[in-house]
């Protein structure tokens, strides 16, 4: 039978970067992939990479309590990154303006260092991107992150939603394990030994129970946001709010300043690309 995971959401901690406010890691993490999203320059994606590890590592977060999900992100990152070749297998050629075939596979599948040196530049802009959205997630409050969305001008109503979809996600996690074990005590087997067929037949057993539960937590929630009266009023007062401080201001303006380094980047290597094989 398969162990429980542990959920994925905010994991409370005493660190600096728990100590910054909700407002200022969103826009730090806007800052950071608006920079990531400009520039294809590998220098700069490296350091970006190295900037983001320092800051996870900062957090106090553990690796092993993300496991799972980096593994997931990793494998769709891996399954991206084949698809971007079997579609235009020639992209690399076409951006650098040259062509320096190392193998072939057929006559339209080649391997060239243009190719494999903008795959790679494809697969650092998802790293550099990832530890920094996955420490905005972990260590943010869902309330505080509510509280933040409503300091950047987002409807109270729209950030208070989205702060129950984070806090809603460990319970989803939850009910998943459950459902999965009282259906592996019934027989319902899912490890590898059974088919794909009957394997996504067993997953579906557990699938639909927990819309069901989903639906029914929606309902319950629903009614007690509308007895409370929940939307009369255009603002509302937020529990975990916090004013920013000198750190906070420190924190996004060097992320401010990242994307004017990726935009001077652009203009000194004319363009996107950082093109090694000129």
């Amino acid at each position: 039978m398969a162990s429980s995971s542990s959920a994925f959401g905010y994991l409370p901690r005493t660190s600096p970067v728990h100590d910054l406010t909700g407002a200022a890691k969103l826009l730090m993490t806007i800052f950071a992939s608006a920079a990531v999203m400009i520039t294809y320059d590998t220098r700069f994606l490296v350091f970006l990479i190295l900037a983001s590890s320092a800051i996870f590592r900062l957090s106090k977060v553990k690796f092993a309590e993300i496991r799972a999900v980096f593994l997931f992100i990793v494998t769709l990152m891996a399954v991206n990154t084949v698809i971007l070749y079997l579609f235009s297998p020639e992209e690399g050629v076409r951006i650098y303006g040259s062509r320096h075939e190392m193998f072939r596979f057929t006559v339209r599948y080649t391997v060239t260092q243009e190719q494999l040196f903008y795959l790679l530049n494809v697969v650092l802009k998802y790293g550099a991107t990832l530890p920094i959205a996955l420490v905005f997630l972990l260590t943010t409050e869902p309330s505080e992150f509510a509280s933040s969305l409503n300091q950047i001008g987002v409807d109270c109503r729209i950030a208070y939603a989205v702060a129950l979809a984070l806090r809603y996600i460990p319970d989803i996690q939850r009910d998943f394990n459950e459902i999965s074990q009282a259906q592996q005590a019934r027989g319902c087997d899912l490890s590898r030994r059974t088919g794909l067929r009957r394997r996504i037949r067993n997953v579906s057993a557990i699938l639909f129970p927990l819309i069901f539960s989903s639906l029914e937590r929606i309902e319950t929630i629903s009614s007690a946001m509308e007895l409370r009266g929940f939307g009369k009023h255009r603002k509302r007062t937020w529990y975990r709010s916090r004013s920013f401080r000198a750190a906070d201001f420190a924190a996004v303006a060097a992320c401010a300043g990242l994307v004017g380094v990726s935009i001077c980047l652009t203009i000194v290597n004319g363009g996107r690309f950082y093109n090694p094989f000129r």
